[in-house]
């Protein structure tokens, strides 16, 4: 839930929440810290219940208020206004599909970090200052786009649709190219140095996403992210499973653990980036 804003305990709201009852709008009041939160969904504009209560504080007429449902045509603009996240899952499809999970070798030479040949059990690769200074620059993050397994994509897009579409659609579509260019930027080349170019997955992205969502509500801004604090455990957790090689024993394939340590490095960084910007 968004937070819309904390008043003293001795302060009486119940007139301000009897208002929004009154009108069927959501809400939650919890008392935190010596202070009163009024908390929203995510559905409703915490900035126009704040207007609401500004309002009411000034002792303004809020009998004849009207209330806009959303419609269906509200809920499709509000899909749409995830444009980007939609386009990065939509390519991720794409370039799945043109590399056959991982099948067409040759495909795939065109997304790797790095050009690669494979002859008998070597592969051979360009080094990546060499790939980039001939102007291959698209290398460094189209190895985000590839998946070898529908799992693998199945996973990676759910966690893009749920956190990305938020991080997009409560601090702006900037925010999250930004955060897709540095964590595939940084997660990419450092799995490069570890295990070479054979390499692929939005998962990088994913931890990206998720450390930055988690650390952005622990600093408690006014537009919360919304993701459970247990979310952390869950990614630590899931980062010693890989580094143990207890994934790859389930045959869940080779795990870029690299690509995923990197990744929630670089959205927990972004966080005081980010915040700084939007100041």
């Amino acid at each position: 839930m968004n937070e819309v804003f904390r008043v003293p305990l001795a302060q009486d709201l119940s007139g301000f929440t009897a208002i929004l009852w009154q009108h069927k709008i959501p809400h939650r009041v919890l008392e935190q810290e010596g202070e009163q939160l009024l908390l929203v969904p995510y559905s409703v504009n915490a900035e126009q219940i704040m207007q609401l209560y500004q309002m009411w504080q000034q002792g303004d007429d809020l009998s004849g208020l009207r209330v806009q449902r959303q419609n269906l045509q509200g809920g499709v603009q509000s899909i749409l206004k995830s444009w980007l996240s939609l386009t990065l899952m939509a390519i991720s499809v794409i370039i799945t599909l043109m590399v056959s999970l991982g099948d067409n070798i040759q495909m795939m030479g065109w997304f790797t970090i790095v050009d690669f040949q494979v002859q008998g059990n070597k592969i051979y690769y360009s080094d990546l200052l060499s790939s980039l200074t001939g102007g291959q620059v698209w290398r460094l993050f189209t190895p985000a786009f590839m998946h070898f397994n529908l799992p693998h994509i199945i996973f990676n897009l759910l966690w893009v649709w749920v956190v990305g579409r938020r991080i997009e659609s409560y601090l702006g579509w900037p925010v999250l190219l930004g955060l897709f260019l540095f964590s595939a930027l940084v997660s990419n080349i450092a799995q490069f140095w570890v295990s070479g170019p054979m390499f692929g997955g939005m998962s990088g992205f994913v931890f990206a996403l998720l450390g930055f969502a988690w650390f952005w509500d622990r600093l408690k801004p006014s537009r919360m992210i919304g993701m459970p604090p247990a979310l952390m455990g869950f990614m630590i957790f899931w980062l010693v499973l890989g580094y143990t090689g207890a994934l790859e024993s389930l045959d869940m394939g080779s795990i870029a653990n690299t690509a995923h340590l990197a990744g929630l490095i670089a959205g927990l960084v972004l966080v005081p980036v980010v915040r700084l910007l939007k100041r």
